[in-house]
């Protein structure tokens, strides 16, 4: 025998779901392509904001090619698209229909939709629809006055959302200090190689509603569907294909996926619609974009005695799947690495006449820590603490763990499960050689360069429950299927579940067929979001594959006349442990006996399988602290990036290899939104980003090499594998390190407020210091 399986935990494998993909034999929603099927296009609302005076369609209709042409008079039975959770009423009015009714509240909101043989007949139609509106002034900042959102009495301010504890008031009347600002993050978000597609398509023998190109979350919008289309659950079913990138946007219920399914049910014909690059800039959910007032009060030491921090949140035009999802989470995460005796929180909750937001990686914690950091960098400054010093002092400790708040993030209570945020900021310094640093850096600043480090520290959430399940079957040859609720959006879901599972049965992971985002496998799912999948559907493999383990020892007690605590089982034999040479049997020939026409039972149930499921009563929360190096150009305001440490502990990582994938296209994110990306619109609400020439990526120009120190110090109690997420540790302190970095670069402390730091910003800091 050999000494293990192939594919353990920890071991950085090459993934499973990289072959089809690097000999072009992916699937992606633009490849898959059925039967008599049509192509749908839309026609987008040019204005911000306007009612619909007439949507003229007959030119359209009347072209070749064209099947049909829709306005919302012809799905005027198609209720708005529900928020993911279910029924929320006080943002009912809110939820956006899939045509607009009677207005129109940003660029891009669809406004008819052309149904045609080709793609390129369905664009032409859609050109030649008439449509007339009479515009209405924009809502463009999400910090202006509330407004009328339509002619019911609703307005723009959708809720004041707070969370908090304590006697905020007492705290800052006591304070020795106050110290206050005003912070901007800029609106960005998720921009996959692969744009949004749907394909919907109606089994008419069977009665089945399909969605084709389903990301994310399939079993959440199988359910969304079937209530909007009144249909029982097993009569709709998602399928996910290949994914060119999630990152939160990907894989939410937008109304183009409900356009299609509905054509597909009415024409009987498949409906195929791709979305384009311009497409996806317009109407792909935004994100980030929140203004906070924040004060703090401390003691005479720096120690935080409390937090009080008003923001508003620009959620643009409507309310979608998402809820409050965002704006809750950045009340509950606030906090983050820190004791604050008093905390308080108001998230304003505001609707302008720009493309709706929600998730973007990190959601509600990028906006924070760059929020939070930069308050502790204030408070530094004003009492002449140095920055990590200061840190220090407020840290929460181990010795705290585990460490609770009353405070709520995605419905959770939360509560750190364990952590030495101080030990890891530490070692990272350690790693980086601070004082040589710091030393190297003084002396290039006295011989003229614009130089500087900075420092983020913060808390992520990960593992979102509270249940999941995943099924293990092994077949007469001896493979493996491992059936999930899970969702694959590139993270490399297949290999870590396929790891777990061979970890935990006694096999090599690459034997393992992990199947995922198909409804009509697995009953229940929660897809993949809020960095939860390793955390939650690994445990359930993990305990499915270690049911199906027992049963097969079980087996092999009786078929190698040895106790079941006798034997092992290694790439997939069973075998005696102290006769490893000796006697032995597969699991395939165990599957075998176990066939329900075999005579070998024994009064077991048959099927080498079982259904694992596990619960959680809380997420987990893993740590991080990044580092940045940075060089500024005083003439230009440009800002490179010369170093940059990530430092992470993951708990225990499943696939090393794949973490570092992980955080470093986690960190190229983040960049983008610290420096390059942002979603700009005029008076008008006009959009002025809606190409890579006004929206700018972080390229392979810009985005250096991370150095990651990652750690598996503190394991994670809450589950039996100890793990925790690792999908937006890159991300979510950028923002805060690299305008610390900035701070330090030019020697102006609190010069950086806003993000993404444009060199047109940086050039107004310096030339407002020149002056």
């Amino acid at each position: 025998m050999s000494d293990r399986a192939m594919g353990r935990i920890g071991e950085s494998v090459t993934r499973l779901e990289d072959p089809p993909l690097v000999t072009g034999r992916g699937r992606f929603a633009g490849d898959i392509n059925l039967a008599h099927q049509l192509h749908m296009r839309l026609l987008r609302s040019p204005v911000a904001h306007g009612r619909i005076k007439t949507v003229d369609v007959e030119a359209a209709r009347a072209m070749p090619g064209v099947y049909a042409v829709w306005t919302f008079d012809d799905i005027r039975d198609v209720p708005p698209i529900d928020f993911r959770e279910g029924r929320i009423e006080k943002y009912e009015p809110f939820r956006q229909y899939i045509l607009a009714r009677d207005r129109v509240r940003y660029v891009g909101e669809p406004v008819a939709a052309v149904f045609a043989a080709d793609p390129y007949a369905a664009e032409d139609a859609a050109d030649a629809i008439l449509a007339e509106f009479e515009e209405l002034p924009a809502i463009t900042d999400g910090a202006d006055a509330p407004g009328a959102f339509d002619d019911a009495g609703h307005r723009t301010e959708a809720d004041i959302v707070t969370q908090g504890y304590g006697d905020v008031e007492k705290a800052f009347a006591k304070a020795a200090h106050v110290i206050e600002r005003e912070f901007v993050v800029g609106r960005h978000s998720g921009v996959p190689l692969e744009t949004r597609g749907a394909i919907g398509h109606y089994d008419a023998a069977h009665d089945v509603l399909e969605l084709h190109g389903a990301a994310k979350v399939p079993h959440r919008n199988r359910e969304a569907l079937a209530r909007m289309f009144g249909r029982p659950l097993n009569a709709v079913h998602l399928f996910e294909s290949h994914v060119g990138g999630g990152f939160g946007v990907r894989g939410e219920l937008y109304p183009e996926d409900v356009l299609v399914c509905a054509a597909a049910l009415r024409f009987g014909r498949p409906v195929k619609w791709i979305e384009d690059r311009m497409e996806h800039l317009l109407a792909t959910n935004h994100s980030r974009q929140q203004r906070h007032r924040i004060r703090a009060a401390v003691d005479a030491d720096g120690r935080l005695l409390a937090i009080d921090d008003t923001f508003f949140h620009d959620q643009g035009a409507y309310i979608r799947t998402h809820g409050a999802r965002v704006i809750t989470m950045t009340c509950g995460i606030l906090p983050g690495p820190y004791k604050v005796a008093d905390y308080r929180a108001t998230g304003h909750f505001r609707l302008t006449n720009k493309t709706p937001a929600a998730t973007y990686r990190s959601p509600g914690r990028f906006e924070s820590t760059f929020v939070r950091e930069r308050l502790m960098d204030a408070i530094a400054d004003e009492l002449g603490i140095g920055r990590l010093e200061l840190r220090r002092r407020n840290a929460v400790g181990p010795e705290d763990m585990p460490y609770a708040l009353p405070l709520v993030v995605l419905g959770d209570d939360v509560e750190y499960d364990n952590g030495d945020y101080v030990g890891l900021l530490d070692k990272a310094l350690d790693h980086v050689g601070w004082d040589a640093l710091q030393a190297d850096l003084q002396r290039r600043r006295a011989a003229g360069e614009a130089v500087g480090a900075g420092v983020a520290m913060f808390v992520e959430k990960s593992g979102l429950g509270p249940s999941d399940g995943a099924k293990v079957t092994v077949d007469p040859s001896g493979a493996v299927e491992l059936i999930t609720g899970g969702a694959s959006i590139g993270q490399g879901f297949e290999t870590c579940m396929a790891q777990i599972c061979a970890d935990a049965l006694g096999v090599d992971y690459r034997k393992v067929r992990v199947v995922h985002g198909q409804t009509n496998r697995i009953e229940f799912g929660i897809g993949a979001h809020a960095s939860r999948a390793t955390v939650m559907t690994g445990s359930a493999t993990n305990e499915a594959a270690l049911l199906v383990r027992a049963k097969a020892l079980d087996v092999a007690s009786d078929l190698l006349q040895a106790p079941a605590d006798t034997l092992d089982i290694q790439d997939g034999v069973v075998f005696r442990k102290d006769n490893p040479d000796g006697p032995s049997v597969g699991l395939g020939e165990i599957a075998t006996q176990l066939l329900p026409t075999r005579k070998t039972l024994g009064g077991r149930e048959p099927g080498l399988m079982a259904e694992g499921w596990f619960h959680s009563d809380h997420q987990t929360y893993p740590f991080g602290c990044h580092i940045a190096v940075v060089k500024v150009d005083r003439e230009t305001g440009h800002v490179g990036v010369e170093r940059y440490v990530i430092a992470y502990d993951i708990g225990r990582a499943v696939n090393p290899m794949l973490v570092e994938g992980q955080i470093s296209g986690g960190f190229a994110q983040g960049l983008g939104g610290a420096l390059y990306e942002e979603f700009v619109y005029d008076e008008r609400g006009q959009p002025q980003s809606v190409t890579f020439a006004d929206y700018l990526l972080p390229t392979a120009r810009e985005v250096p090499d991370i150095e990651l120190l990652l750690r598996e110090d503190a394991p994670s109690p809450r589950n039996p594998l100890g793990i925790k997420g690792a999908g937006e540790a890159g991300v979510t302190g950028v923002g805060a390190a690299i305008a610390s970095a900035i701070d330090d670069a030019l020697q102006m402390p609190g010069a950086v407020t806003q993000l993404p730091v444009t060199p047109q910003r940086l050039k107004v800091l310096l030339d407002g210091a020149r002056d």
